[in-house]
């Protein structure tokens, strides 16, 4: 004797009732389509990603980090850094440890400031020099490491950034050591 069932949507399926065994079946039958399409996608249980995905969401932060560190090294060689302004002080000791009262003032200015300024130049210019390779590293590494995946645009853009206050910053430093731009004042 045949009855009709009723699915899990409310359709009559017009099929007769099905005994346990067979419904165990049909279960068992809908898990191994599920694995097979599991392993098809390359996705296991907590896994929603595959592989190619998960390399995908990773390359790039090297780059980035990078870029970053290029821009900052930049804005460094232009504001100044702790190193430099300590460099600055120990010449200005140095050279008021090595000019005695009896100097000409040339000679105390030049020892006691020349050299100070100079040393803070030649730091902003170690850093913007940094930038500047750093950022031209950052620009050029995907020709060389991985020429198919294409470069995030903010990261061209952050290294660019640091190339161009590397440049800025390698230029006034220069101009700063060779005393064109704020030279020491005249004396005598």
């Amino acid at each position: 004797m045949g009855t009709k069932t009723v699915d899990e949507t409310g359709a009559d399926t017009g099929t007769e009732a099905t005994t346990d065994e067979e419904k165990t079946e049909k279960a068992a039958d809908a898990t191994t389509t599920d694995e097979a399409t599991d392993e098809a996608t390359g996705t296991e249980d907590g896994d929603e990603q595959p592989e190619a995905a998960q390399e995908a969401g990773h390359s790039g932060v090297g780059q980035g980090a990078g870029a970053v560190v290029s821009a900052a090294l930049g804005i460094v060689s232009l504001t100044g850094s702790w190193v430099g302004t300590v460099a600055s002080a120990r010449e200005s000791l140095i050279g008021q440890l090595e000019t005695s009262q009896s100097s000409s003032v040339a000679t105390m200015v030049r020892e006691g400031y020349g050299d100070a300024w100079n040393a803070n130049a030649l730091w902003a210019g170690l850093f913007a020099l940094t930038a500047l390779i750093v950022g031209v590293v950052v620009l050029a590494r995907p020709a060389f490491g991985a020429p198919g995946k294409p470069q995030a645009p903010w990261i061209k853009s952050v290294a660019w950034a640091g190339i161009s206050l590397g440049v800025i910053g390698l230029f006034l430093a220069v101009l700063k050591y060779t005393d064109v731009l704020l030279g020491l004042p005249a004396t005598g």
